[in-house]
């Protein structure tokens, strides 16, 4: 009985809202199609009700008592409430941290193939922070300002392991969360990736390039389906008048990365620590340019909230080769282990490097942790 009192102390405001609101649909419906005043409805309401529980203080309970990392007060004016789809993924935590401390709502969808819970566990029961178990290549109804897409497992073993379901996530992922942003007018920011230029042929590579990609390669189930989800957010901005902004992301690292994932930069580095000789497939010639993950979350952020819908390279242009980096990790580390070269992996790209000039003059972005500073970070989390 209690509980049924506090909901119609808490509706009856949401209610009255809604009396207003068709109200105005009569006095205004010659000006207004009958489509967008039921949108319009449906948004304050959606948001009158989130807000009216969520400052309930029998619908908070004891979260209060969590320490949680600070974060900034935003008035309600200025808060966004985001969707970060593979929030609690490598690179996804680490951008609900960011949005989080800006005193953002955040709700995080993730499926917990390649994401882990632990990565966001320290927000679990914040009053603007929402968690739920879902897989993206299913439909999904959010009321959002913001769509972060970032689901979509990103290393070769992960996305090899299941690769009809790696393209479904690309492709119908993409779909729903295009959806769902034509339906509440947010905006969506797709993380796509360097693997849109295949074995590259130009170098380095900026945004122009086509790309060299194998269509029925074992990487191509990640490659194609990136590069139809490109397709996709750009025919939803032109038939649906979607705001959609492309991230194009090179090779990544730092905390949280998963030690199995199959990447360079984690293979190495587990491998020295575990005194087991270094793997490098080919001859180490292969080329990379490794980011620091702050400095991508940066780039995502301010790509989303920028003017530039051009699809956008974020990533670091300094490179280097495989069987440098392999000799990097042995020295910084001190291990007494070997480097072994394997077969090359197949499709394997031989140079990969950013041209980052349209990020650095639409988004005045470019990476500023060096190379030594965040493999030292990445180090203390996996001994950790």
């Amino acid at each position: 009985l209690v509980v049924n009192q506090r909901m119609v102390s808490v509706l009856m405001p949401v209610f009255i809202v809604g009396i207003l609101c068709f109200a105005f649909m009569g006095i205004h419906g010659v000006e207004h199609s009958a489509r967008h005043a039921t949108e319009h409805v449906h948004q304050i309401v959606s948001r009158e009700v989130h807000d009216q529980l969520e400052h309930q203080p029998w619908a908070q309970g004891p979260s209060r008592e969590k320490n949680f990392p600070p974060t900034k007060e935003l008035p309600l004016k200025l808060r966004k409430r985001i969707l970060v789809t593979g929030g609690a993924g490598f690179v996804g935590s680490h951008l609900v941290d960011q949005l989080m401390t800006q005193g953002h709502e955040v709700i995080v969808v993730d499926n917990f193939f390649t994401g882990r819970r632990k990565n966001v566990q320290h927000w679990t029961g914040h009053p603007r922070f929402e968690l739920k178990e879902h897989d993206v290549t299913e439909p999904l109804a959010l009321q959002v300002d913001q769509i972060y897409h970032l689901a979509c497992p990103a290393s070769p073993p992960h996305y090899q392991h299941d690769p009809i379901h790696t393209i479904k996530t690309s492709v119908m992922g993409t779909h729903h969360m295009l959806g769902m942003a034509r339906r509440v007018k947010a905006r969506l920011l797709l993380a796509s990736t360097s693997e849109v230029y295949g074995d590259p042929q130009v170098h380095p590579q900026n945004e122009d390039y086509w790309g060299n990609v194998n269509p029925i390669g074992p990487r191509a189930c990640y490659d194609e389906g990136k590069r139809v989800a490109e397709t996709m957010c750009y025919a939803y901005a032109k038939q649906e008048n979607v705001s959609v902004r492309v991230a194009r992301i090179f090779n990544t690292f730092g905390p949280r990365m998963h030690p199995n994932d199959g990447r360079v930069v984690s293979n190495f580095i587990t491998q020295a620590l575990q005194g087991r000789d270094i793997t490098v497939y080919g001859d180490g010639k292969q080329t990379r340019s490794f980011q620091y993950v702050s400095d991508l979350v940066d780039g995502l952020m301010k790509l989303m909230n920028s003017d530039n819908d051009q699809p956008t390279n974020l990533g670091n242009p300094t490179e280097t080769t495989i069987g440098d980096f392999a000799h990097y990790i042995k020295k910084y580390i001190g291990a007494d282990v070997q480097i072994k070269n394997l077969p090359a992996a197949v499709d394997d790209p031989h140079q990969r490097k950013p041209d980052i000039t349209r990020a650095k003059q639409k988004l005045n972005w470019e990476p500023i942790v060096d190379l030594d500073t965040g493999i030292k970070k990445t180090v203390e989390y996996f001994k950790s």
